[in-house]
């Protein structure tokens, strides 16, 4: 082991050569590649000389294998439009087909987000991508008219292990930028993995448009190289920040915490919005209007577009929350998704098919905006305990790992229940629909969840009250 000084005379414990940690190689371990043991991005001189560029690298990386996870976790959105009456599938069976990998996602986000701890980020990122060969080729594999609804059952759940790149990756590049940019940075790398949800329903509209509701198996079949691709990039490009080390006791710390809890569930609100609706807009579109949607590919030229706009506005989110607090901005976030899903549901019983459009589409934007403001909010409410537990008299540098290591572990809980989220979505629309004819019950649903959202957030961080509580 060898003794490294850094800029600011603290002495560091570190493998490989004695280079100084502000060098451009970040102190990268000479006899272990890609493995970076001194990273201090709140320290400005290092981020200027060489912590931005090397954050910018992995950040770009992240966002490409998250962004192809995304495509693969919600890619049975897509192939349930080819399901036409000789695959003998209802619209229930269908929002089940959607459900099921939402629902595996949300599971595998809280193992994901530890094994950027336990393996390190670059080579979790590799693997993790890999993995995604498995449910794209099954599915290039099986989807053809005689398949059991039980083997299509099995392998839309495989898909949902795209949905635990989701966390792994937030983990990492939550690790990587200072506190001042972590909500434009997080929202970059969630809004670019978002935009896999609609970049896939395109592949599907093109697929739909040029080979026709025949051939579903070529939507899967085009990711196969993209993997690969994503997997050589990330293993090439990105590295392993060593001080990220396998702590299970942070579960358990931020268990014990009631911020977790109220985060989880504002997370419900705005991720799991996003991707519930962006699982079961093409089938709302197709079961409530079926009258101005008898074909698939009808529905496929609108589904994409508000999973689009919510992807691209997810960063503004986070640039926002930064600017204005992410409390503030996710309170008027939610406000603005009551209202609009009161036109949805004003749509809906006017049969009215541009206004509907309009409300959901608002929906999917302004849950973007939410996603970005309460991942900012993670981080922040654990550098205010930290800044607390200084003065009273912490050491500071135990106090930042600590408020770190807590938000890596937040992030994936509060991932892995806000996925859940997506599940709720889908199993509301199917009851509704089942009982109804419309999907006016799962509105209602949804307004009052988003009314007790923004009750919760403001009672919990912007309401004037006295004490030691963090306002974020």
């Amino acid at each position: 082991m060898a003794s490294v000084v850094d800029t600011q005379g603290a002495t560091e414990e570190t493998t490989g050569r004695t280079s100084a940690p502000d060098s451009p190689s970040a102190a990268e371990s000479a006899d272990r590649p890609h493995h970076i043991t001194h990273w201090r991005p709140e320290d400005e001189a290092f981020w200027e000389r060489t912590g931005a560029r090397v954050a910018r690298r992995n950040l770009v990386f992240s966002v490409l294998s998250e962004h192809i996870g995304f495509s693969v976790w919600s890619l049975w959105s897509v192939l349930v439009l080819f399901l036409g009456p000789e695959y003998h599938i209802d619209a229930a069976g269908k929002f089940t087909l959607t459900a099921l990998p939402t629902a595996l996602g949300a599971v595998l986000r809280l193992p994901y987000t530890f094994a950027v701890a336990r393996f390190g980020g670059r080579n979790w990122t590799v693997f993790s991508a890999l993995l995604l060969l498995v449910p794209t080729a099954l599915a290039g594999i099986v989807l053809q008219p005689g398949v059991s609804y039980a083997t299509l059952l099995a392998v839309a759940c495989v898909a949902g292990v795209g949905g635990g790149n989701f966390a792994s990756s937030m983990a990492n590049i939550n690790a990587f930028y200072p506190q001042r940019l972590k909500g434009w940075a997080l929202g970059v790398n969630a809004g670019g993995g978002n935009l896999g949800v609609p970049v896939v329903q395109l592949i599907g509209l093109l697929v739909l448009a040029t080979a026709g509701a025949a051939h579903p198996r070529l939507v899967p079949l085009v990711y196969l190289p993209l993997i690969v691709l994503a997997a050589l990039g990330a293993g090439l490009k990105m590295d392993n920040l060593t001080a990220l080390k396998n702590d299970r006791r942070a579960l358990r710390e931020v268990a014990r915490e009631p911020h977790s809890w109220v985060m989880s569930l504002l997370y419900i609100g705005t991720f799991g919005s996003f991707i519930g609706f962006g699982f079961a807009f093409g089938q709302v579109l197709q079961v409530q209007f079926h009258d101005q949607f008898d074909t698939p590919v009808k529905a496929a030229y609108l589904t994409f577009l508000g999973p689009l706009l919510g992807s691209l506005v997810r960063p503004f989110g986070g640039k926002m929350a930064d600017r204005f607090s992410g409390a503030t901005v996710t309170l008027w976030t939610f406000a603005a998704m009551a209202a609009g899903t009161g036109v949805v549901l004003v749509a809906s019983h006017h049969h009215s098919l541009p206004l509907f459009l309009t409300g959901f589409v608002a929906l999917f934007v302004l849950s973007g905006i939410g996603n970005g403001s309460t991942y900012k909010m993670i981080p922040a409410i654990f550098q205010a305990k930290a800044h607390l537990a200084v003065a009273a008299g912490a050491d500071p540098d135990t106090a930042e790992r600590d408020a770190r290591r807590r938000s890596s572990a937040l992030i994936g809980l509060a991932g892995a229940i806000g996925a859940f989220g997506g599940v709720l979505v889908n199993i509301a629309f199917r009851q509704s629909f089942l009982t109804g004819a419309s999907g006016d019950a799962a509105y209602w649903a949804f307004l009052a969840a988003y009314a007790v959202c923004f009750a919760v957030t403001w009672t919990v961080y912007l309401r004037p009250r006295t004490g030691a509580a963090p306002r974020i």
